[in-house]
């Protein structure tokens, strides 16, 4: 298997977080969101570098989500980290979230979304039942790679034609052996 030594998984997942990054920082600089805009941001909150209260720790152990709209102050966007004040149940909390550790952005008003990987080169997928499942992309398609091509696959000469529901309407794809396009000597 040929290694990404670029790793364009990581470089594509900095780039987007420059996004938030660029965003807040436009946010901090005028001290309020424009227009309609209001952020959804989900973090883990057992990253290195994350520090929120004991009490919010203790209620959120694994993931928060935060909404920055009306009621923020004290908005620092560094390039590592950015920092906010927020109320929780009139209480006010200081938190730093490294972007690092930011899982989803989202801003409902422009039906803009970002998510990010729990750990470099897995994507969470979601299915119907809306279970998050682990899958490694590279992998997955070695392993399909690896099979090689199915022996019960039909040639091109139309086996499997009898396959057909009837009326002549095809449903779905026809699997085609590569072996039938090649010179036979």
């Amino acid at each position: 298997m040929v290694q990404d030594h670029i790793r364009y998984d990581i470089l594509a997942q900095d780039a987007l977080r420059g996004v938030i990054r660029k965003v807040l920082s436009e946010c901090a600089a005028t001290g309020s969101l424009p227009g309609d805009h209001h952020f959804f941001i989900t973090f883990m909150t057992n990253a290195p570098g994350v520090r929120i209260s004991p009490a919010l720790r203790k209620k959120y152990q694994d993931q928060m989500t935060i909404v920055i709209q009306h009621q923020f102050w004290d908005l620092k966007v560094t390039e590592t980290l950015f920092e906010i004040g927020l109320s929780f149940s009139d209480t006010p909390e200081k938190l730093v979230i490294p972007f690092s550790a930011v899982r989803g952005f989202y801003d409902p008003s422009v039906n803009f979304e970002l998510e990010f990987d729990s750990a470099p080169g897995e994507v969470s997928l979601v299915g119907e039942d809306d279970t998050a499942e682990t899958f490694d992309p590279v992998a997955s398609l070695t392993e399909e790679l690896m099979e090689g091509p199915l022996d019960d696959a039909p040639a091109a000469s139309g086996e499997g034609d009898d396959d057909k529901p009837k009326g002549g309407k095809k449903s779905g794809a026809d699997v085609v052996s590569l072996d039938a396009f090649r010179k036979k000597n």
